[in-house]
């Protein structure tokens, strides 16, 4: 395989991807994908990818913060790999980049949240060094607003 890379860092850029990330959100609308990234990008967020061939094999995004807790940290968001590319190191591809990079933008942790009952996504996680600090709880309040 003959992998590449790349700093998603534009709205046209992420667009391009729906299709990897509809593997995470089968709902999402081209529409309300380029408003939610609107507003994601004002708040640091970039998207890095893995292609073959320019073909989107898995794609994650994160941002940096700081929280009183952990001072700076790298926050992984809509981690997803091809289902066609599972099991062949593009996950783990993508982690190491987020490892450097947050070393690079000098952090203290890297965070991310996993759904309840995505246990293959946690053991990967549990495989990549990550380990579970606390609950993320949620309070629904207009469902009809959600992805998933």
């Amino acid at each position: 395989m003959n992998l590449e890379i790349k700093e998603l860092t534009t709205i046209k850029e992420m667009l391009v991807q729906i299709e990897t990330i509809k593997f995470l959100y089968p709902k999402l609308s081209l529409e309300k994908y380029e408003t939610f990234l609107s507003e994601m990008i004002a708040h640091n967020y970039i998207q890095i990818a893995v292609f073959e061939n320019n073909v989107c094999l898995g794609i994650t995004g994160c941002w940096s913060g700081t929280k009183l807790w952990t001072g700076k940290y790298l926050e992984i968001d809509n981690f997803v790999v091809h289902p066609e590319f599972r099991s062949k190191g593009i996950g783990k591809l993508l982690t190491d980049y987020i490892e450097k990079k947050a070393i690079d933008l000098g952090c203290s942790s890297i965070v991310l949240d996993a759904f309840t009952g995505n246990f293959p996504a946690h053991r990967f996680y549990y495989n990549q060094g990550f380990a579970p600090r606390g609950f993320h709880f949620v309070k629904i309040l207009d469902e009809k607003k959600l992805t998933q």
